[in-house]
């Protein structure tokens, strides 16, 4: 999984292949225990897919890059939803939605961050904010 501007032999690569999740990071360490599994927490009441843990989050150091790509189930997003209303949503005391990009053909969301997401359990999501980034009036 390249990460875009990067050379791929300096990529850590980690895939949980029953919860359609990976994640590649470029670092200057990542710890031998970092990886992926399905976490506990309970997903947000608009989650697209299960939630995933970054195990050894914390021991990631000097990041580069991390990419995280989910695959999620578009059958789940809320009738008259747009099919590209899908992020990667985060963890970090309440759900918070990265930026993301859709790919409707692998029904995969996708975010690159130059630094460790704020909170260490992601998952796909229903996005209802609009193109500024706020919250849609209901």
């Amino acid at each position: 999984m390249a990460i875009p501007g990067y050379d791929s032999s300096n990529v850590a690569e980690f895939t949980l292949e029953q919860a359609g999740a990976r994640v590649a990071v470029v670092a200057g360490v990542v710890p031998d225990e970092f990886g992926l599994e399905k976490s506990g927490r309970e997903p947000p009441v608009d989650a697209l897919s299960d939630p995933v843990d970054l195990v050894s989050f914390d021991g990631l150091k000097a990041v580069e890059a991390v990419k995280i790509s989910l695959v999620y189930d578009p059958s789940q997003l809320p009738p008259g939803a747009s099919p590209t209303d899908v992020a990667v949503a985060v963890d970090d005391d309440g759900w918070e939605p990265l930026e993301s990009t859709v790919d409707l053909e692998e029904t995969t969301v996708t975010s690159i961050l130059n630094d460790r997401p704020p909170g260490s359990t992601v998952v796909a999501g229903y996005d209802d904010r609009d193109d500024e980034g706020e919250r849609a009036a209901e």
